[in-house]
């Protein structure tokens, strides 16, 4: 069983605020199992507790941090010291701190990481529990959109871009370990462009900023004498706030993420709605291991079995880059499946399709239609061993653009079986709406061997 875990003795953190310059001291303490994560203000007389879940938000704009509230007290810029806690698996934990912002320490979560691991991870006697769904939960706003898709790990994928010739894009994916965490993820540092600076001032923020907290972009590069901890630090770093957002949820999440432009604003709506459609299970292995068949049992939704990349990559031959599906739910009709694909900035056809105005080409979306339908029909035992051909494409119709954040949901049904022989309907969605449709005659013939 995994077991819910804190720390076996206390750490202590000093230091200024990102944003409010004020210096302040953390302790972090021990908590019993079920605590969850607590700030405390030992500064104030009435020693106020705010416990870090999304019903403490604060009703404020998030925009260059996370804030938690408790009547008129707040505790500002925790995300670095969340995604810590959540990343190495502390579910209980007591953070006394004498003032309204923890101490930026060098603008990462590294040092922070160094001290919890220096107190230990102390096993507690309870069961965790994790956030899964069935189903693919998307939350939109403007140019962001962040996409939670089924998944026995937590996996997030993330794309950043400005309008900035330092700057333009990066992309990076990783599964969240605690070892990639720590090594890939926590040394990751804040960032901002130097235009910014001097509204954050007037606004009140980065009053503890520096070059030793923070990365500061100029047009041909950065201003700080120390060099880039990573070629793409800075989508590392946005990795590294998600983390922190998402723990609000309130417990430790399996899920593929795919983020396009995320911002604190942003992925503390999609965490509210996350949460509003996610069960609570109990993982019946070993920390770290995958989930096994009890898990698995709420995943799979009374319409099937929902297979991940590696499942499908057993089942068909395609591989990168024309892969061309993410995930697939099967249905408890074998002549149905539903097939999903976040589309990504970081496509290779992008690049030539076309520059400045990226489209998904619309012969891509029929091929993603296409290979929805070949798992559908040689995930069945009785086909394992078979390769499906398409023998002809008829009544295809282009109905709206596919770009770059949009997540495709390809529903495809079979309209005439003839054993090894027949016709597929397939249509593709975003966001609900009918994107493209086409029907597909096909023939399944056994593997050479």
């Amino acid at each position: 069983m995994a077991k819910q875990t804190t720390i076996e003795k206390e750490a202590v953190i000093e230091g200024v605020g990102l944003h409010t310059g004020n210096k302040s001291k953390m302790i972090f303490k021990p908590a019993e199992k079920n605590t969850g994560i607590h700030f405390i203000r030992t500064d104030l007389p009435e020693k106020t507790d705010i416990k870090a879940d999304w019903n403490s938000l604060s009703s404020g704009v998030a925009i260059r941090g996370t804030t938690i509230q408790q009547g008129n007290v707040q505790i500002h810029t925790i995300e670095h010291i969340l995604s810590t806690c959540f990343a190495l698996g502390i579910d209980n934990l007591i953070i006394e701190i004498t003032n309204n912002e923890p101490p930026i320490v060098d603008g990462s979560a590294k040092i922070i990481a160094q001290k919890i691991l220096e107190a230990g991870i102390k096993e507690l006697d309870e069961e965790k529990e994790f956030y899964v769904i069935k189903e693919p939960v998307t939350f939109t706003d403007g140019k962001t959109k962040i996409t939670a898709y089924p998944s026995d790990k937590l996996e997030i994928e993330c794309s950043i871009g400005y309008d900035h010739p330092f700057l333009a894009y990066q992309h990076a994916a990783f599964e969240i370990t605690k070892d990639v965490f720590l090594n890939e993820i926590a040394p990751a540092r804040t960032f901002c462009f130097d235009f910014e600076i001097e509204a954050l001032q007037a606004n009140g923020l980065a009053k503890g900023g520096s070059l030793e907290n923070a990365i500061v972009i100029g047009p041909a590069g950065i201003y700080n004498k120390d060099p880039l901890r990573f070629e793409d630090e800075f989508v590392r770093h946005k990795i590294l706030d998600l983390i922190g957002d998402i723990s609000l949820a309130g417990k430790q999440i399996k899920a593929r993420i795919v983020a396009e432009k995320p911002g604190h604003k942003n992925n503390l709506n999609f965490i509210k709605e996350f949460v509003s459609k996610a069960l609570v299970v109990k993982e019946t292995a070993s920390q770290g291991a995958k989930m096994t068949e009890n898990i698995n049992t709420e995943v799979e939704n009374i319409e099937g079995k929902i297979l991940n990349s590696a499942q499908i990559q057993k089942i068909i031959p395609h591989r990168y880059p024309i892969l061309m599906i993410d995930r697939i739910k099967l249905s408890s009709d074998p002549k149905k499946a539903t097939g999903y694909k976040a589309v990504s900035g970081n496509e290779p056809f992008f690049q030539g399709h076309f520059p400045g105005q990226p489209i998904m080409p619309g012969v891509l979306i029929v091929e993603a239609m296409a290979q929805t339908s070949c798992v559908m029909f040689l995930s069945r035992p009785d086909l394992r061993n078979c390769l499906a051909y398409f023998m002809g494409i008829d009544k295809v119709k282009f109905r709206k653009t596919v770009i770059p954040g949009d997540v495709l949901e390809m529903k495809v049904e079979v309209i005439r079986d003839g054993g090894r022989k027949g016709k597929v309907r397939g249509e593709a969605f975003v966001d609900g709406k009918l994107v493209t449709e086409a029907e597909f005659m096909f023939i399944i013939v056994d593997r050479e061997k």
